[in-house]
């Protein structure tokens, strides 16, 4: 996997509201907030993150349950394609949906091949809490540094190869996946 091919993902980047009231203050500015507009700003938040939840769903045809998953994978004797993106702001993720994920091409391979579980790191909405830490868990199991990065499990879970962006629509992932399955 080329690095140039990733959005990266660093839990560093982001600052705590403690952190940001350190630097206000360190530039002299105030870390006073008015109540009223402190509560305004939290109903919206809240009202906005209630929104985000009843929607925050995977394609389509993908799952987001680890242990559904699995069990899928295993019944049917499929691999399972652990699909980690940053859905709503890695370029390089939208790309790989648009130009594989979402062609009939591979939607029929991966309907005979493969379950589906998409391992996603929004930034423009919020998961639940369950599905959250789940996928930071898998994250970290599994060494993602960047955006796409695609884990492959056999039908019992082992770990059989990783891919991230492939250059050429749903017929070059496929023959990687392929590959990949034939070991």
């Amino acid at each position: 996997m080329s690095p140039g091919l990733l959005c990266t993902y660093s839990a560093q980047g982001l600052k705590t509201a403690g952190a940001c009231r350190l630097a206000l203050a360190a530039e002299g500015k105030s870390t006073q907030a008015h109540p009223v507009k402190i509560s305004r700003v939290l109903l919206s938040l809240g009202a906005i993150g209630l929104l985000g939840l009843s929607s925050a769903s995977a394609k389509p045809g993908w799952l987001t349950d680890l242990k559904q998953a699995q069990a899928d994978a295993r019944s049917n004797k499929k691999l399972l394609l652990l699909d980690f993106t940053g859905s709503d702001w890695c370029g390089w993720c939208i790309r790989l949906d648009k130009e594989v994920f979402s062609k009939p091409e591979f939607k029929e391979y991966a309907s005979k091949n493969l379950v589906l579980m998409e391992i996603d790191f929004p930034k423009g909405r919020q998961l639940a809490s369950a599905e959250r830490m789940q996928n930071q868990e898998l994250a970290e199991r599994y060494g993602i540094q960047g955006f796409p990065t695609i884990v492959v499990l056999d039908s019992e879970g082992k770990k059989v190869g990783e891919l991230g962006y492939t250059p050429g629509g749903p017929s070059a992932f496929i023959a990687e996946l392929e590959s990949l399955r034939k070991g």
